[in-house]
């Protein structure tokens, strides 16, 4: 039911998906995998699919053993093993006629607020010329990543900066069980989570962190970060053929559902800044725009109060000086000086570049 009125969809898989025991290439999951997202694409859905996968096709490429590797080797392993995995997606999903691009991401890249921005745009931009983003933690350089092996919270971050409805962790288990089915047999999976704290507080999280690459706990981690974020999760077995086609069709997963609306969560972030970096003094056009709902353009704006960069809060305030929103600027406080007063047109002659047409999009606005 959610998966049905999702419009961006986060989809995690890991690496034993890919490449089983016997470091074979799953090659007839794949294809229904990709399978699943054509048919996913035909409604008009918007997919992202976070993927490990990089050190165990290095390993495959090169003949070495994933367990007994140093983790500079491992680096030296992912380096390889990227451009065999790329290659994997590639290759497949060209036959149903999907476009895929790359993003090499590193958990500093979702955590930092300015770098965040631009990886949305990236995803932004990328679902306009319909490509689907494969986004891979970025191993060579990303030592926590591969030590600890956590495309979990990588993926819950993805979701959350892309403002995705549902993220999917694609793992080797049926969903969250109220204790570890492989030891007790009375063990019962959980299909819905609506409370976090309340629903699992009988669970025995650390007896099932076999599960997974990453366990059950940092499951349980980017469930928080989703249900903060407005974003529904499922936890659901991946080894099966057209894993999502099975989610949709039996159900046997579980679902951790958000009772925060996305936009409330983002408003919230947005008016708990504590110390705005600098403030932008409109004219009345633009406040009248504003509570219409629309954007603020460099055309409304009359002067600049301090120094900030793109990214940063800021207030927007009348001609009176009286507070009515705050925001996240798409440029700096030097960019909007030059830019202010001019049409959006413009602002590429008087820059070199423009990037967005908006100053402060109305997604990133809040009134006060």
């Amino acid at each position: 039911m959610h998966l049905k009125n999702s419009k961006i969809v986060v989809i995690k898989i890991g690496s034993s998906l890919l490449v089983d025991s016997n470091k074979m290439i799953r090659k007839k999951w794949l294809n229904s995998f990709a399978k699943d997202i054509k048919r996913l694409k035909s409604k008009n859905k918007k997919i992202i699919i976070v993927s490990s996968g990089a050190i165990a096709l290095g390993c495959k490429k090169m003949n070495y053993n994933k367990a007994n590797l140093r983790l500079d080797k491992s680096q030296a392993i992912a380096s390889v093993g990227q451009i065999e995995l790329m290659n994997l997606f590639s290759q497949t999903f060209l036959k149903f006629k999907l476009n895929i691009s790359q993003i090499l991401l590193t958990l500093d890249d979702t955590e930092e607020r300015r770098r965040s921005i631009n990886a949305k745009r990236t995803f932004e931009n990328l679902f306009q010329i319909d490509y689907i983003p494969i986004v891979n933690e970025n191993d060579t350089i990303a030592t926590s990543e591969i030590k600890y092996g956590d495309n979990d919270r990588l993926a819950s971050r993805v979701a959350q900066i892309t403002n995705a409805d549902t993220l999917i962790l694609l793992s080797d288990v049926d969903g969250l069980f109220t204790k570890n089915p492989k030891i007790f047999k009375d063990a019962k999976l959980i299909k819905r989570v609506n409370n976090l704290r309340k629903d699992i507080k009988d669970v025995n999280i650390k007896g099932m962190n076999e599960f997974g690459s990453g366990g059950m706990n940092t499951k349980i981690e980017a469930a928080k970060i989703c249900n903060l974020s407005g974003c529904n999760m499922i936890i659901a077995n991946g080894l099966h053929l057209n894993p999502i086609s099975q989610i949709e069709k039996k159900d046997n997963c579980t679902w951790f559902i958000s009772k925060t609306s996305k936009l409330h969560a983002r408003k919230k972030w947005i008016i708990s800044s504590i110390s705005p970096k600098g403030e932008l003094i409109i004219d009345e056009g633009a406040k009248k725009a504003l509570k219409n709902g629309k954007s603020l353009l460099a055309a409304g704006i009359r002067k600049v109060s301090g120094k900030f960069n793109k990214g940063d809060h800021i207030k927007i305030v009348d001609n009176k000086k009286k507070e009515f929103a705050r925001g996240l600027s798409s440029f700096s406080s030097e960019e909007i000086i030059k830019i202010m007063g001019c049409h959006s047109n413009e602002i590429r002659g008087i820059l070199g570049y423009v990037s967005k047409s908006e100053v402060v999009h109305k997604d990133d606005m809040v009134e006060v």
